[in-house]
């Protein structure tokens, strides 16, 4: 019970603690949501992601290996989410909603820092490395589904890859791969942008949760929740084992799966006209409900 309880004051509470700073201020200061998160879309996280793949030194076969491992888990919460929503007898749109959750976790904010507070600097390799790959999938699903809609294929595909932050990755596999160092004034800019990262983020999803209102709770906002806040752990631990993973990188995937659903799923159900209020409440419920089952999983790690 003590390690519970120490994981959930250290570990936890500042996360959340940043989280609803941003929540109050939001509105008292009227910030815009859209600038932050702008500038940490095409600024800090790309940043973010150069200063730590540029220093990582990984065997290709072990990326590989993570890339696989991750990708399975996520493929696997999707059809969880799919079994359960079709279970329930959902409508159509429900249905895709229950996948949307399951497969777009909130890897970004909450996983990076939560990882970080939990497992040291060390730990920040393995969980940008999944933190890329989720991105991937999510972009997938959200940017390229709209694209397709609105453009076709070659567009929906190209779409995913000009993402600011998989386009930081080729300059930063190059240094990495030779381990040749950046010029030290270019690391430093980097380095100082990529520091803002994790805050400016997490004030952002305060300002951003500040705007979804009282939540109107149903079976199907808990039912979601679950399969992303419980399925998504329970697969990457079962998951791990055939793929071989131990240490940082199978403690970080199943931190990364564990994380609540992402805010973008409410722009890509938004785009859709995908139950976009009842995405919404889900968005908020996980991220509070994370709370209790991250720090469960922070302690079982």
């Amino acid at each position: 019970m003590g390690q519970f309880l120490s994981i959930f004051i250290n570990v936890v509470t500042p996360v959340f603690a940043v989280v609803l700073i941003g929540y109050i201020v939001g509105p008292w200061l009227r910030l815009e949501v859209r600038t932050l998160s702008k500038v940490s879309y095409y600024v800090f996280m790309p940043a973010f992601v150069f200063h730590i793949i540029s220093e990582a030194q990984v065997q290709a076969v072990v990326l590989g290996q993570m890339t696989l491992y991750i990708t399975t888990v996520y493929i696997a919460c999707a059809l969880l989410g799919f079994g359960v929503a079709k279970g329930l007898r959902r409508p159509p749109e429900v249905i895709a909603m229950y996948v949307l959750i399951a497969a777009f976790s909130n890897s970004g904010n909450f996983g990076l820092s939560l990882v970080k507070f939990r497992f040291g600097e060390a730990a920040l390799v393995p969980a940008t490395i999944y933190f890329m790959v989720l991105t991937v999938i999510g972009f997938t699903i959200g940017v390229a589904g709209a694209s397709w809609a609105r453009g076709g294929a070659l567009r929906a595909v190209t779409s995913v890859f000009k993402t600011p932050s998989l386009l930081a990755c080729l300059p930063a596999a190059f240094f990495s791969a030779t381990n040749v160092e950046a010029p030290l004034f270019l690391s430093r800019i980097v380095g100082l942008l990529a520091d803002a990262m994790i805050p400016v983020m997490l004030v952002t999803l305060g300002v951003q949760l500040a705007e979804v209102g009282r939540p109107q709770i149903n079976r199907d906002v808990v039912a979601a929740s679950a399969v992303r806040l419980l399925g998504g752990p329970i697969l990457a631990a079962i998951l791990a084992i055939p793929f071989g993973l131990m240490g940082l990188q199978r403690s970080t995937g199943i931190l990364q799966a564990s994380m609540p659903a992402a805010v973008l799923t409410v722009i890509i159900a938004l785009e859709y006209g995908l139950v976009p209020g009842l995405v919404t409440t889900t968005v908020l419920f996980s991220t509070l409900a994370s709370l209790v089952t991250l720090t469960v999983v922070l302690a079982l790690a």
